[in-house]
C-alpha cells in the first residue's frame, strides 16, 4: 500500500468546481503546481462517465509529480482508472467490500464524525480516517463542529493516519496540526480565490509549524 501524507506535506485538497469556478483539470493543475501532493476528486454533479474521462486525462500529471489521486465514493472508477485510492462516506460501501474489490495496494479512507465510527473504521481495515467538521464550514453539512478537543481524543485512540476536515484555514491550521493530525483536508481555503497563492500560504504555515503528525 502507498503510505498517504508523506514527505512532510500534510495538505490534502478536496476538489469542488462549483466553489472554485474553474474546471476540474485546471484546479488540479494549479494545485499540483503550487505544491499539493494529495488530491481527492469530489465532484458530485459530474456524470460518472465525464468524471472517469477527466481522471484518466490527469493521471500523467499526478504520476509526474508523485501526487496521490484519491477518488471520492466511486470504487469502480478508482479501480478502472487505477487511482491510488478511494475515500468513502460512512454510509457508502463497507470497507471490507471495497478492499475485496480494490486489493491491498489501494488506499481506502473513510469519513467519520465520532470516536465510535473512527474505531470501527480502523478495525475494518481503513488506511486513514477523515474526522470533522473541526470548525464551522458551509462547504458540506456534516453537523456541528467537533472542535480541537475531539480531534485530540480521536488521535489518542486511533493508530491509523488521521485527516482533519472542516473549516480549516491558514489562521487555524497550526492548531489543528498541533494535535498530531497527520493531514488537513481543505476545500474553500484553497479553492476560493487564487489557488496557487492560497496553497503556498498553507504550505508556508505547515513548514513553520513542523508539518503533520
Amino acid at each position: 500500500m502507498i503510505t498517504p501524507f508523506v514527505n512532510n506535506n500534510p495538505l490534502y485538497l478536496i476538489t469542488d468546481r462549483i466553489i472554485s469556478g474553474l474546471s476540474l483539470t485546471e484546479i488540479v493543475k494549479q494545485a499540483i503546481a503550487a505544491g499539493v501532493r494529495t488530491i481527492q476528486i469530489r465532484e458530485k454533479n459530474l456524470s460518472k462517465k465525464k468524471l472517469f474521462t477527466e481522471v484518466l486525462s490527469m493521471k500523467t500529471l499526478f504520476r509526474k509529480h508523485r501526487a496521490l489521486l484519491i477518488i471520492n465514493d466511486y470504487v469502480d472508477i478508482t479501480l478502472a482508472a487505477d487511482a491510488d485510492g478511494v475515500h468513502l462516506g460512512h454510509e457508502d460501501m463497507p470497507i471490507e467490500t471495497a478492499r475485496e474489490i480494490l486489493g491491498k495496494k489501494k488506499i481506502i479512507g473513510i469519513s467519520t464524525h465520532t470516536l465510535k465510527q473512527a474505531l470501527e473504521a480502523e478495525r475494518a481495515g481503513a488506511d486513514y480516517i477523515g474526522f470533522g467538521p473541526i470548525f464551522h464550514t458551509a462547504t458540506k453539512d456534516t453537523g456541528r463542529p467537533k472542535g480541537i478537543n475531539a480531534l485530540i481524543e480521536i488521535k489518542n485512540h486511533v493508530k491509523i493516519p488521521l485527516v482533519a476536515i472542516g473549516g480549516i484555514t491558514p489562521e487555524n491550521c497550526s492548531r489543528v496540526l498541533a494535535t498530531g493530525a497527520n493531514a488537513i483536508a481543505v476545500v474553500s481555503g484553497i479553492l476560493v480565490g487564487d489557488i496557487k497563492t492560497n496553497t503556498r500560504e498553507f504550505l508556508k504555515i505547515i513548514k513553520n509549524s513542523g508539518g503533520g503528525g
